[in-house]
């Protein structure tokens, strides 16, 4: 496997006029001369100005020479190399990547739909050129086998009442699962000498026959967690008020009385609607 090469060709700005004055110059001496032999001359030059390399910004120029590997040319100008070189263009700019949305099983067996957003650039033009048939379309299907593994590897979500918590999930361990992608794209598209950039998910859902299950289980588990925590607002607030009345001696109540506050407290507390209150006009034993 051979390795990348950088050569800089003749400058093409000379050539342009060395080819300029041959042209004009073979056209004038076949008028002058009336002998056509003059027009090899511009013939030759015309064959000169295949010689011609414009490379571009951030672009770069694979040069072969009958199959054989000469060299690239990064350096952006105007360039002259021998006309007979085969010339190839291979970008180097960031390229953008936003992969299809792919219908994948999570680790717990969930089918998730799932897509990434890649960014990429080629730093290596004769393994991009020569190691693989299209880079460009190999970067789109090892991103793609990259997010089926990745999804695989993962659940969506913790599910810590069914036994299965986990440390990083798709969802919420956005920084890991970036972290974990771009480590596997680099391994995979070292071999086209393709740089990652960046790799993030783009999308991530639950897949369409699940979806409406998943969101009713999200939804009763916030639904728990609340009622836990109001319950548990409720108990604290209940001991303080009894609390209160017996150390400021505002009233004596019997163990009876203080189940019935307690109740009573508890139902307004933790009741989904206002509760609406009744005036006692009697006594504490009537």
């Amino acid at each position: 496997m051979k390795a990348e090469k950088i050569i800089k060709p003749a400058n093409g700005y000379v050539m342009f006029f060395i080819v300029l004055i041959l042209f004009i110059g073979g056209i004038a001496l076949t008028v002058k001369n009336e002998n056509p032999i003059f027009i090899l001359i511009s013939v030759l030059a015309f064959i000169l100005a295949l010689g011609f390399i414009l490379v571009n910004p951030n672009s770069s120029k694979v040069l072969l020479f009958f199959g054989k590997y000469v060299g690239t040319v990064k350096q952006n100008g105007l360039y002259w190399a021998n006309p007979l070189y085969k010339k190839k263009t291979v970008s180097l700019r960031a390229s953008n990547f936003d992969s299809e949305r792919l219908k994948v099983n999570d680790k717990l067996g969930n089918p998730v739909m799932i897509s990434t957003i890649l960014v990429w650039r080629v730093t290596e033009t004769y393994k991009a050129a020569f190691d693989v048939d299209n880079y460009e379309n190999f970067v789109r299907v090892q991103t793609d086998a990259a997010v089926r593994k990745l999804a695989s590897m993962y659940p969506y979500d913790n599910f810590a009442d069914e036994g299965h918590e986990e440390d990083i999930t798709l969802r919420s361990s956005v920084n890991e699962v970036s972290e974990a992608l771009e480590k596997e794209l680099e391994e995979r598209l070292a071999i086209a000498g393709i740089e990652v950039l960046e790799a993030r998910i783009g999308y991530l859902a639950y897949a369409q026959e699940i979806a409406s299950a998943m969101l009713k289980r999200q939804q009763a588990t916030a639904i728990v967690a609340a009622r836990h925590k109001i319950v548990q607002g409720a108990v604290d607030m209940v001991d303080m008020a009894l609390e209160e009345l017996s150390k400021k001696e505002i009233v004596d109540l019997d163990e009876e009385r203080k189940a019935a506050m307690v109740s009573n407290l508890l139902v307004i507390l933790c009741g989904d609607k206002e509760a609406s209150p009744v005036v006692n006009a009697g006594t504490l034993n009537h």
